[in-house]
């Protein structure tokens, strides 16, 4: 029991001096920081104006753009095409163009073919030409029995639009 007290006092005479305040320390540090002499900033490197460059590529076409829009571009141009923002929506323009399926055709009473499109949650719509699909304000400008023409207008990255055409082909056995 007494070896036990003994150790038990040397154990907390060790943890107590393990507490020792190392704020002298620290202090004593900053002091001898502060006692040093400042070192010199070195001055900003000089630096040499870059040569300057005349473009004389702007007739080119745009290393940034597509060829294929370039290409749109060129023959849209001088032609102003606008979407009709105020028109009402039609079903089939809250889905992308290439998540619409062509299932079929068919003919009404008077002869004009007609085409059935299936969306990806599972319904079916009736189109006509003339209709509206897609998000870029696509318009039906031809049915065939295994194919739909689409015209859209995109924007052209100028502030305007450009005419694009689509199809719409149907995938399996013809009716």
């Amino acid at each position: 029991m007494k070896i036990q007290k003994i150790s038990m006092f040397v154990m907390l005479g060790v943890a107590l001096s393990g507490c020792e305040s190392r704020i002298d320390v620290v202090n004593q540090e900053m002091a001898n920081i502060r006692n040093q002499q400042p070192i010199p900033i070195e001055p900003a490197p000089d630096f040499v104006p870059a040569e300057s460059f005349n473009y004389a590529a702007q007739q080119l076409r745009s290393p940034f753009m597509p060829g294929s829009l370039a290409s749109e571009l060129k023959i849209m141009a001088g032609k102003r095409v606008y979407p009709n923002l105020n028109r009402q929506l039609q079903p089939l323009e809250s889905y992308p163009i290439e998540n619409l399926n062509l299932k079929g055709s068919l003919r009404n009473q008077s002869g004009q073919i007609m085409a059935l499109i299936q969306t990806p949650d599972g319904q079916v719509e009736r189109v006509q030409v003339g209709s509206y699909m897609g998000l870029n304000h696509g318009r039906i400008i031809k049915i065939t029995p295994t194919q739909i023409d689409v015209m859209e207008i995109i924007p052209d990255g100028r502030e305007g639009y450009v005419e694009r055409p689509r199809s719409l082909i149907l995938i399996g056995p013809a009716p």
